[in-house]
């Protein structure tokens, strides 16, 4: 059984306008695509296409105007919003601005514990430091502010407040754009081990082909609201159909082939 199934989904963005509020300014869809346990989707396309509003349809944080999201048979757009929080969780693009420099690490970790579990203080504590020593950081770091971390512990800590509630997807919207590539390097397999230990299904938004050739599993290539292309991510990679694919395809071989030389 498919882990996730997303069928005929469609958004519509309408003018907010007063006078011009029946006008649409953007249309996303039909999107389709299914995933199993321990695969990645990479959703790729330039600026304007869709995929970070598509992400965060999955996610929750805008309602489609059609279509279904199943996670595992149950449409979870008909779900209460403390269970699409533990069964689909999202890593943004900055991981800086997304921690509080107020809030001590430990304190961000908690409070989804706290808002969407059972758990007493005590195992709150436990399930925290078991998160940090999950993504390679220590107990202590739970004492730690986001002024006191690297780029690549920022990341982690994303990462960890991603995975607190012990979630079936992830959505991962440009999480290496801010890494140097050594730290990118990192985080990449760090992400990859998580995948094959905790079966998780990626879904991976990214403009970077080297790491969606490496990682994923699927691709899907989005247009101005479109999704123009879908596949195995070797065929796509190999043989694309569409010539905007085709045009996103032979630029990443160029810059391949220019590192080379």
């Amino acid at each position: 059984m498919d882990l996730i199934n997303v069928h005929n989904l469609c958004f519509q963005e309408k003018n907010k306008n007063l006078f011009k509020k029946d006008d649409i300014t953007f249309n996303l869809g039909p999107v389709n695509f299914n995933l199993k346990s321990g695969e990645t989707l990479a959703i790729v396309g330039e600026n304007g296409s869709g995929k970070s509003l598509l992400a965060k349809i999955l996610v929750g944080l805008e309602p489609p105007s059609s279509g279904n999201i199943l996670l595992r048979g149950r449409d979870i757009c008909k779900s209460a919003l403390k269970q699409k929080c533990h069964d689909i969780r999202m890593i943004f693009q900055n991981s800086n601005e997304s921690l509080n420099p107020g809030l001590t690490l430990g304190s961000i970790l908690e409070e989804p514990l706290r808002l969407n579990t059972q758990l007493s203080q005590l195992e709150r504590t436990q399930k925290i430091e078991e998160t940090l020593r999950q993504v390679g950081l220590m107990d202590e770091h739970k004492f730690f502010y986001r002024h006191m971390l690297s780029d690549g512990q920022r990341q982690r800590v994303a990462l960890a407040r991603a995975l607190i509630l012990n979630p079936k997807i992830i959505v991962a919207d440009e999480p290496f754009a801010a890494l140097d590539p050594s730290v990118r390097s990192q985080t990449v397999n760090l992400l990859m081990r998580l995948q094959r230990e905790l079966g998780l299904g990626f879904i991976f938004i990214s403009h970077n082909l080297g790491i969606v050739r490496h990682i994923s599993d699927k691709v899907i290539v989005m247009q101005e609201g479109n999704v123009i292309e879908s596949g195995k991510t070797d065929v796509i990679f190999n043989w694309p159909n569409d010539p905007y694919t085709k045009k996103l395809v032979d630029a990443h071989q160029a810059l391949v082939n220019s590192q080379d030389n």
